[in-house]
């Protein structure tokens, strides 16, 4: 296809009126865009430059061109309600557009992202999460101890705008505070045991040296002497106090009347809650049994998988006794850290090697991995974050490697491939270079597209070949039962009654991660209700599709397309996925062979 820029089509439009012109024809207009693509086109451009206004943090994130780094989210309760009413009309003009009228293709994609992205929002605010987030997954420690980290530095105004950013840390604790007071007095609060798991994380922050904190990371990066005495003074002065005064409002305050129970169902509208974060998560309406009983089932088969591998390469029929094996017996587990790192290093050059024959679409941009802060690792999962937009990072894999010691080898290699290639870094970076679809592609996903494309690479490099032995390929599987327990555990916890103690039971007994990991693990889906069903939800969907098209298309399926199909719109929710490659998968049937050469 030749694409040709705005300059030179109109370069080309003139010389061909003016031929019109001097032969005495009248002129061909050129055919004006349908009406419903304009409008499309011009819902996605107010979105989601009112999206940047209002989470001025993803521009940092993304490395946006054109944008500044001077401001954190307004957390205001105000602030919440103004963004809603925003939201409302501009779901409004989304359902006054019919989708079957969208001419472009890429606009088709375009409208179904916007469209998630409003239905989804909507959906959970009967959450009220902005009333409870204390969370060691999604709390502001998290985000913001990240976003310093890649604050820009090195010129005169980066410096200025960090800060003008983090000098506005102090007050946006203090309205965290405010928040949740106010949802105390509504019903709304966090379970006891994420509390005290955040305030862990607050204590270790605290007594983190200055220069060793993630929040003095600007002053680390920059070499000028003003800069580096102001930030410091900032950090100390009022940033560590303010984290100060929420780690002892949680303490003091909201600690003691928390809620005991786990089950988001607990606070005020917790049952449809549950239902709307499944829904906003996955982009899936799928009812609490239905999800827990497909887990179920998924258990199920997975453990055959994972037998007939114990028989074959470790002489055990038996697979709880070959998982807790696994995770105990020296052999199997790393020896330092530098181990663990290593390990999956390697794996990662094995799949940046092998991606061509699987891909038409790579991305430019390169991924790296490093261990996470020291304040976060001993609670953290892994995490991919992507690279930046204008080139200046790369995409950046943090690895858990707490207690390295106690963690089997067996799903590294999995988790590699997951976090980085083929997984999320050729989703998400690749997304950022595709400058030929609308922005909204690039910046915002949904967690069923997300991790469910996460979750398919993981069986994906099994057909590259990418595994190094049958140690790794069980951890695969262990992998794939990891993520169907969570429909099992997460919909348990939130809407059958089980326990903590139920949850990681049960996880021991269907997977290879360690005691400390499940228990780690369990807590996330306490304090995040329905997004880990998202995993297996979405993964099954784009594994539904490969199977129609293949059986459909025969010998003319081309893996390399089916791959660049799903990634070269960016985010779209996995309904629009399914349809889309169903259209594709007709569209090839009917074509006509091509020609042997």
């Amino acid at each position: 296809m030749v694409i040709y820029s705005g300059m030179t089509s109109r370069l080309i439009l003139g010389i061909v009126c003016a031929a019109a012109l001097a032969c005495g024809r009248p002129v061909e207009r050129p055919q004006a865009p349908p009406a419903s693509d304009s409008r499309v086109r011009a819902l996605a451009d107010t979105y989601l430059a009112a999206h940047f206004d209002r989470y001025p943090e993803q521009v940092t994130v993304y490395g946006v061109p054109g944008r500044h780094h001077d401001r954190l989210l307004d957390n205001s309760l105000e602030a919440f309600k103004a963004w809603q009413a925003k939201e409302d009309a501009w779901l409004a003009e989304a359902d006054a557009i019919d989708p079957s009228t969208i001419a472009a293709a890429p606009l088709r994609a375009t409208y179904a992202i916007v469209r998630e992205a409003l239905e989804a929002s909507i959906a959970a605010r009967v959450c009220r999460n902005e009333l409870w987030n204390v969370s060691q997954m999604t709390g502001w420690q998290i985000q913001d101890g990240y976003l310093v980290t890649i604050q820009p530095v090195g010129t005169d105004q980066a410096r200025a705008e960090a800060l003008a950013r983090w000098s506005a840390l102090p007050a946006y604790l203090d309205t965290e505070i405010a928040n949740l007071g106010e949802g105390l007095k509504l019903g709304y609060s966090a379970p006891k045991g994420n509390v005290r798991i955040v305030l862990d994380q607050m204590q270790s922050l605290i007594a983190t040296p200055i220069a060793d904190s993630p929040f003095d990371s600007p002053s680390v990066r920059d070499n000028t002497p003003a800069f580096r005495k102001q930030f410091d003074a900032l950090v100390k002065d009022r940033i560590n106090r303010a984290i100060t005064r929420y780690r002892d409002f949680l303490k003091t305050k909201y600690l003691p009347v928390a809620r005991e129970a786990t089950a988001v169902s607990a606070n005020p509208d917790g049952a449809a809650c549950y239902d709307a974060s499944v829904r906003a998560h996955s982009s899936l309406s799928v009812p609490a049994k239905e999800i827990h009983a497909l887990g179920l089932q998924q258990i199920d088969g997975l453990t055959k998988e994972m037998q007939t591998i114990a028989e074959r390469s470790f002489h055990i029929s038996e697979v709880p006794g070959l998982l807790q094996k696994l995770r105990t017996d020296r052999q199997f587990l790393f020896k330092s850290r530098a181990d663990l790192i290593a390990y999956s290093t390697n794996a990662l050059t094995r799949a940046k090697a092998a991606a061509p024959q699987w891909f038409g679409l790579l991305p430019k941009a390169d991924v790296v991995i490093q261990p996470y802060p020291a304040f976060r690792e001993k609670n953290a999962p892994n995490e991919y974050n992507p690279p930046a937009e204008d080139g200046s990072r790369p995409g950046l894999f943090y690895i858990s490697a707490y207690e390295a010691e106690k963690r089997s080898r067996a799903e590294a290699e999995s988790t590699a491939f997951h976090e980085t290639i083929p997984g999320h870094h050729f989703q998400i970076a690749l997304a950022l270079e595709r400058k030929d679809i609308h922005p909204m592609g690039r910046y915002l996903f949904n967690s069923g597209y997300v991790e469910g494309w996460g979750l398919y690479a993981e069986r994906l490099a099994d057909e590259m070949n990418l595994y190094s032995t049958d140690l790794d390929r069980l951890g695969m599987l262990s992998s794939q039962a990891l993520r169907a327990s969570r429909l099992v555990v997460d919909s348990g916890l939130h809407t059958l009654g089980w326990t903590r103690q139920q949850a990681i039971d049960y996880m021991l007994r269907h997977t290879a991660e360690s005691e400390g990991e499940v228990a780690s693990e369990v807590d996330r889906y306490i304090i995040w209700p329905g997004q880990a069903t998202a995993y297996m939800l979405g993964m099954l969907e784009i594994r539904k599709a490969r199977d129609e098209a293949q059986k459909t298309m025969g010998s003319r399926f081309d893996i390399k397309a089916f791959h660049d199909r799903i990634l070269e719109d960016g985010g779209v929710p996995v309904t629009f996925l399914r349809a889309k490659l169903r259209a594709w998968t007709e569209a090839a049937r009917q074509s006509p062979p091509a020609p042997l050469n």
